[in-house]
């Protein structure tokens, strides 16, 4: 998978009546490839995926894919705890021509480690798409442990995994188990930089629809061996980091594009707005930064 770097965890724009905007959701996709994205993540956790029926999802792959494949790597969160559900949406990505999935851990019926392995090799096995093993054990209630992993990097097109467990160790474990081509992603923008230091090989970010040349940047400097630059960087970022975190992700996101002017539409329950204090913090953060007006 070719996948670059900087990977942005994409929303998804809703208009005023709560539908899916298409046309907004080009719009952002090519706005961050020309700020240091190299590619989005369609219908993941930040694109309210929970929330996006099988057929938006599918229109929203092929919206995006028609008008910027090629251009950036596309990869489409196809993953559920239901394998057969996640197998059908897989291939109607594949046929809407999308570059890669990406598969979250099975949520609620917490399967165990054996359970977990067979539910991606299933998957994996019927697509020739490269698949990105997504573990975010505290949405989940699952952790897929460094073992498990390294047992799916056998298989051909299970190439990377985006590392959303919060444990250093556990991504220190499982660098040592994989082969050297297999990808580690941090899923936490906090994180870049120390998973960058133990064999990480980019991020799938959030913050980066604010800020995504700057986590260009310092991933370039941090590869070029200019370590106190790119910590420099991740300094100076630290505060959006944790602000985009303040409450339940995307909320603070979406309201953060719509305060820099790029216009995202609703949330759809279960989730709602920030309250008047997490705007403030939110617009405060941004002002600091340069960011906001």
């Amino acid at each position: 998978m070719k996948a670059g770097q900087v990977l942005t965890a994409m929303i998804t724009p809703m208009n005023k009546d709560g539908s899916v905007n298409y046309s907004a959701a080009v719009e952002l996709a090519q706005r961050l490839g020309e700020n240091g994205s190299d590619g989005v993540v369609l219908s993941g956790t930040t694109g309210e995926s929970p929330t996006l029926s099988f057929d938006e999802k599918v229109k929203l792959f092929s919206a995006v894919t028609d008008a910027l494949g090629g251009k950036i790597t596309i990869i489409a969160g196809t993953g559920s705890n239901n394998t057969q559900d996640t197998i059908t949406l897989t291939k109607a990505a594949e046929k809407a021509g999308v570059d890669g999935i990406m598969l979250v851990t099975p949520y609620y019926n917490k399967p165990s480690q054996e359970g977990l392995y067979q539910h991606f090799k299933t998957v994996a096995e019927q697509t020739s798409l490269p698949v990105m093993i997504y573990n975010v054990p505290g949405r989940t209630s699952a952790n897929i442990l460094p073992e498990t992993v390294a047992r799916l990097a056998e298989i051909k097109n299970i190439v990377a995994i985006k590392e959303a467990s919060g444990n250093l160790d556990q991504v220190s474990l499982l660098k040592t188990m994989v082969p050297p081509n297999f990808l580690i992603y941090s899923g936490d923008d906090s994180l870049t930089l120390p998973i960058l230091a133990v064999g990480g090989a980019g991020v799938v970010s959030v913050a980066s629809h604010l800020v995504g040349r700057e986590i260009k940047a310092m991933i370039t400097a941090f590869m070029a061996g200019r370590v106190i630059e790119a910590m420099e960087i991740h300094l100076k970022l630290m505060p959006l980091f944790k602000a985009m975190f303040l409450t339940t992700n995307p909320v603070p996101v979406k309201r953060a594009l719509e305060f820099v002017g790029f216009e995202t539409g609703p949330l759809r329950l279960p989730l709602v707005d920030l309250t008047e204090q997490e705007a403030r913090k939110v617009k405060e953060v941004l002002f600091s930064m340069g960011l906001g007006s």
